[in-house]
């Protein structure tokens, strides 16, 4: 499995754009532009003479930041591809064609310092795997036929072989259980809040971990093709078929570059096609042209506005990972969400406590916490603390594996368990079976609470608690913004039951909810949803999320207590864990589009303007350099709102 896992990394880099050849270090280039371009503002505004001084830190920091843009423009060129790379390069050396030398460094220097940030995002599936791989042990305790146990690498045991799992230890391989009950955390790989019975005949998945029972297992499957594995693939490959995110600049690019060069040809070559033109008038106002398209503004227009607003986020607590993210959130028509840890809690709580007996609500709820003190079971924990102080003392706990337990409270034997045990005693009557029904239709679990049969007692049982995973505080108002943000459709995807998934997009006010899915199922639904809606965002926190994350074209994890796995497959981490961060994010992104749109309209009319007047002979070389300068200051400006306007992030 590691063997097949690395074979996966190799092609799960993720990252659309070419930032610049590998060897050559990105960090200290970019450090290394903005402090010489610093220093040449500070050496020009203070009035430092001769000019070349601040001009040799412009032209060192213009090298510095072109290491990472010039090589890329050349590939880029030799495959006849006019991309931004190509139209920073032409921005660059137009700017000091016309003795604009602060104006290409600044240009250089933030164009790489958006591609830095973007570039650190590629390694994100490299990670993701690396995570992944920690979630299974190396080793198994192999059974042989003698009954002999040993310890051996999980890569030598064969389907069919028989494994001992321990409490307490992760599974190694996916298996059937042979002997043993117990309980176990399936939330790695199916995301379920709450553990999983297990008993003879049920299936176990490498990386899920086992409760306080002792399992005997059969292997099903190898280590390269357990579920977990599965998992891995699924990340590697979705990383390399997503639809590669597309820059709305370099679109543009592809249009503008070459537009701009055979007009600017065409205008040079008119003396050779009509008669009485003056060919040194023609070729000054093809130059003239040139420096008046220069796009130092449209360059500039898409990496400003990226760093601003990728800082914006990351001062509200939500960390993007690259530009191309930001531009594509903007786009989000549908949003896929998990359950567990996203939508809810993430951990049991108690909703009611129903009477079976004369015992009331809280005589119930002491006795079953009182059993319950000595169980670290997720819905034991549940009832404690609803039961807060305790005033009754148990003695002669006894565990009784993937059921619950049983204590002696006032010398009478009492249990708090599943509906298995309370059959098991005998005590489970057709009108109970009948109350229970409800609660249970709702996808709540239940903890039945029993005076167990003993001596000369007859047993009963006095009532049922029930537990059940709750929505967190803020979720239904931060999927209403989602929708008032402009977002279509929300549907949730859970490993969960159905029953408890459409309880909670019931209560939460989800669109559609599909539950009892494995990673891959999830993995469906999201392509499901591109298809529909074109650009689609998953919201997810565990390990079972990765694939989906990594499938949808924009994907969040929710950082603070999201796994490991998906914080790193995922585009954008929320580390506050507030879902209505998502809403901000949105509308974040769709500004920043607008102001990019804006800014790239507004060069061109000025262009266009200044174009038009150095035609009819208004305008000469000095006005298009003053066209050229004022345009990418006001662009900048304009930029800059996105960093100004914290509190308003839907303002115009």
């Amino acid at each position: 499995m590691h063997q097949q896992t690395c074979e996966v990394t190799k092609s799960a880099c993720g990252c659309e754009h070419n930032h610049s050849d590998s060897k050559i270090p990105q960090l200290p280039l970019v450090i290394a532009s903005g402090i010489l371009t610093g220093l040449g503002l500070l050496l020009q505004w203070i009035g430092i003479s001769p000019e070349w001084v601040a001009k040799s830190f412009f032209g060192l920091a213009t090298i510095a930041g072109g290491l990472l843009v010039f090589p890329v423009a050349w590939k880029a060129l030799l495959k006849f591809k006019l991309d931004i790379n190509v139209l920073m390069a032409v921005a660059v050396t137009g700017a000091w064609m016309i003795d604009e030398g602060a104006e290409a460094a600044a240009v250089v220097f933030l164009f790489s310092l958006s591609e830095l940030l973007e570039s650190w995002a590629g390694q994100r599936a490299r990670k993701a795997v690396k995570t992944l791989l920690d979630l299974t042990p190396p080793t198994a305790i192999l059974v042989e036929e003698s009954g002999a146990k040993r310890e051996s690498a999980v890569e030598d045991i064969r389907i069919g072989d028989e494994i001992l799992i321990k409490s307490g230890s992760r599974i190694p391989l996916d298996a059937v259980v042979i002997s043993g009950t117990s309980t176990v955390d399936q939330a790695p790989i199916t995301g379920e809040s709450v553990p999983v019975e297990k008993s003879p005949g049920a299936s176990l998945y490498a990386g899920t971990i086992n409760g306080g029972g002792s399992l005997r297992a059969r292997v099903i499957e190898l280590a390269r093709d357990s579920k977990l594995s599965k998992i891995i693939e699924l990340v590697g490959e979705a990383e390399n078929l997503k639809p590669p995110a597309q820059r709305f600049v370099d679109k543009f690019a592809k249009i503008y570059t070459p537009a701009v060069f055979l007009t600017a040809i065409a205008i040079a070559l008119a003396p050779l096609m009509f008669d009485g033109l003056d060919s040194g008038t023609w070729i000054y106002r093809s130059l003239v042209l040139l420096v008046i398209a220069c796009p130092c503004a449209l360059v500039i227009a898409t990496p400003v506005s990226i760093v601003s607003g990728i800082t914006s986020l990351a001062r509200r607590g939500v960390l993007v990972k690259g530009g191309v993210y930001l531009e594509a959130v903007g786009k989000l028509r549908a949003i896929a969400v998990d359950k567990t840890g996203t939508i809810t809690q993430g951990a049991p709580k108690l909703i009611e406590t129903i009477p079976f007996s004369d015992f009331s609500a809280e005589e119930i709820l002491r006795h079953a916490a009182a059993i319950n003190t000595h169980s670290n079971h997720p819905i034991a924990m549940a009832i404690n603390r609803a039961a807060g102080e305790l005033e009754l003392t148990a003695t002669d706990f006894q565990a009784v594996a993937g059921q619950g337990a049983k204590a002696m409270i006032d010398g009478h034997l009492f249990f708090i368990g599943n509906h298995k045990m309370a059959h098991d005693y005998g005590i489970c009557s057709p009108e109970i079976e009948k109350q229970l029904s409800e609660p249970e239709s709702k996808g709540y679990s239940l903890a039945i609470l029993g005076h167990a049969p003993h001596q000369n007692c007859v047993g009963k049982i006095l009532g049922v608690i029930s537990v059940a995973d709750t929505l967190r505080p803020d979720a239904s108002d931060a999927l209403k913004r989602l929708h008032a943000a402009g977002i279509e459709k929300i549907a949730m995807l859970s490993g969960d039951n159905q029953r408890t998934v459409s309880r909670i997009a019931s209560e939460a006010g989800i669109d559609e909810a599909h539950g009892d899915l494995m990673p891959e199922d999830k993995v469906a639904h999201v392509r499901r949803l591109i298809d529909d809606y074109g650009h689609v965002g998953m919201i997810g926190d565990g390990v079972n999320d990765a694939p989906a994350l990594a499938t949808a074209n924009v994907g969040f994890a929710m950082g603070a207590i999201g796994s490991d796995t998906a914080i790193e497959t995922a585009d954008i981490a929320l580390m506050q864990d507030d879902l209505g961060k998502v809403a901000e994010a949105v509308l974040v992104g769709k500004r920043t589009l607008a102001i990019i749109r804006f800014n790239i309209a507004f060069a061109l009319i000025i262009k266009a303007l200044f174009l038009l007047l150095a035609f009819t002979g208004f305008a000469g070389l000095w006005m298009a350099i003053l066209a050229d300068t004022g345009a990418t200051l006001l662009v900048i400006l304009n930029s800059l709102r996105l960093l100004i306007d914290q509190k308003s992030p839907s303002g115009g």
